[in-house]
């Protein structure tokens, strides 16, 4: 389906709860704005940029996230317990969730589909090469792909490497090169 059949189905399914009086349109709009504005990936990103360009910052970070994270005050929850894992370049990690969809949504924002999909689920645990090679992220050989099972005490986010070249970029255009495949690891940033 396309995006903008889509949107008019969203649009047609909110004007009729709104008209027999189920939802209020002000809510539905505040909902959006929260979640387009205040948690999502730009909230990671932030994290990312801080940690690239701090290393007491990444550190803590590195060594309770929780706690790291806590002095930025996102909102959103699901970081109740967040561990951070760094790719290095022997080392590249990934994230899932085998039982259902467990996700930081204070700094990832809303989880994409695929990440619910039960291949992706099954099959990142199994043959995670094969399954980042799909995405377009070929790993070497010479490196271990570590696979890290968020649950529900538990939320993981992977600290990118940060391109060399990127090395004395400001904080504010650093965050806007992080993605939030990135930040789950199904995706190498490139110069």
């Amino acid at each position: 389906m396309t995006d903008s059949r889509m949107a008019l189905r969203a649009e047609a399914l909110e004007s009729l709860l709104t008209e027999k009086g189920l939802v209020d349109a002000d809510r539905i709009d505040e909902t959006i704005s929260f979640y387009n504005e205040r948690v999502g990936p730009m909230n990671g990103a932030q994290v990312v940029a801080r940690a690239w360009r701090d290393a007491d910052f990444k550190a803590r970070l590195l060594a309770d996230g929780t706690a790291a994270i806590d002095e930025f005050g996102f909102s959103g929850g699901q970081v109740d317990k967040l561990v951070v894992v760094e790719n290095t370049p022997g080392t590249h990690n990934v994230v899932v969730c085998t039982l259902c969809s467990c996700y930081p949504w204070a700094v990832l924002g809303l989880p994409p589909r695929w990440y619910k999909d039960p291949a992706y689920r099954s099959r990142v645990v199994r043959e995670p090469r094969a399954v980042l090679k799909e995405f377009g992220t070929a790993i070497p050989g010479d490196t271990t792909v570590q696979v890290w099972d968020s649950s529900a005490e538990i939320r993981y986010m992977v600290l990118p490497a940060m391109p060399l070249s990127w090395a004395g970029q400001s904080h504010d255009i650093l965050a806007s090169k992080v993605s939030r495949d990135s930040m789950i690891g199904v995706q190498v940033l490139l110069d």
